[in-house]
């Protein structure tokens, strides 16, 4: 079942004078999990910006086609409303702070008290949402103590605690280490199990490969490729809309390219270790 709708999307900022995205058409189904790939400044961060009503509501511009969410236009929604359907998460977690709260349990708690909900429920919440994600240790921390992977934890739990269907995450890792990087997407993992539908923005196109059900690739602002993980991230023509493909398809590619064909290309580690395997035991000498 679709939760978005977009038809012959087009929008124009104010001070452009060229189109930032072009004649865009996507249907965002229920509980996927979509990666928006491809070059910078393709167009994926303004049609993040649309899907979450920023674009018209706050970016003014010049909007045209159709957006719709749960079958309502993106310009009838009041952006109150629309925040408790669709969380977003920031690139920068230390946008997301609020600033105002002295420990993480505040800071998650925030959003649910600017909806007035009751305090005896706010706590239950809360406390739901650290057990889950794990964070309970960071439970009195003041926010702007913590490291960039325990702040974009923390900016996952404050979206994740008002239970909107959508998240759309906006290059979650970028500033995070390795280890940072594989919490957050754990906590996207969980998200995702748990039927959430999720907008991922992301470059680390190893773990787009590993987790994401759906590829939209964004070029110039047009839709240059969309399709099923496997089918897109396989495919050598990606290359040239200015997307990266995973090193494990890459190697599949070279392969055939030298006549040592695995008969499929990976796009795992777990892929590329299989097909080798079944290559070799067919005899075939290196």
């Amino acid at each position: 079942m679709s939760i978005i709708t977009i038809k012959n999307l087009s929008y124009q900022y104010p001070i452009s004078e060229s189109d930032a995205l072009k004649g865009v058409n996507l249907t965002i189904e229920e509980g996927k999990l979509y990666a928006l790939v491809g070059a910078n400044g393709g167009g994926k961060t303004t049609l993040c910006n649309v899907i979450r009503g920023f674009i018209p509501h706050f970016y003014k511009g010049d909007l045209r086609g159709e957006v719709l969410i749960d079958g309502k236009d993106i310009r009838e929604w009041e952006l109150g409303e629309l925040a408790q359907k669709i969380g977003y998460v920031f690139q920068n977690p230390f946008t997301q702070i609020s600033g105002v709260k002295d420990n993480v349990f505040e800071e998650i708690a925030f959003g649910l008290e600017n909806l007035g909900m009751e305090p005896g429920l706010i706590v239950e919440k809360v406390d739901q949402v650290i057990t889950m994600l794990g964070i309970d240790y960071l439970r009195d921390k003041n926010p702007f103590e913590l490291s960039g992977g325990q702040k974009q934890r923390v900016a996952l739990a404050s979206i994740i605690v008002m239970e909107p269907d959508v998240l759309v995450i906006d290059e979650p890792t970028s500033q995070l280490d390795p280890k940072g990087t594989e919490d957050v997407f754990k906590i996207i993992e969980l998200m995702k199990n748990k039927g959430k539908t999720i907008i991922l923005v992301e470059h680390k196109i190893e773990l787009i490969a590993e987790y994401a059900d759906y590829i939209i690739l964004l070029n110039e602002g047009e839709v240059a490729m969309q399709g099923n993980t496997n089918e897109i991230l396989t495919d050598e023509r990606a290359l040239a809309f200015g997307a990266a493909l995973p090193q494990y398809s890459l190697f599949g590619m070279e392969m055939r390219k030298r006549q040592m064909d695995l008969g499929s290309i990976p796009l795992t580690e777990q892929e590329a270790i299989k097909a080798v395997k079944t290559w070799m035991n067919k005899g075939v000498k290196v």
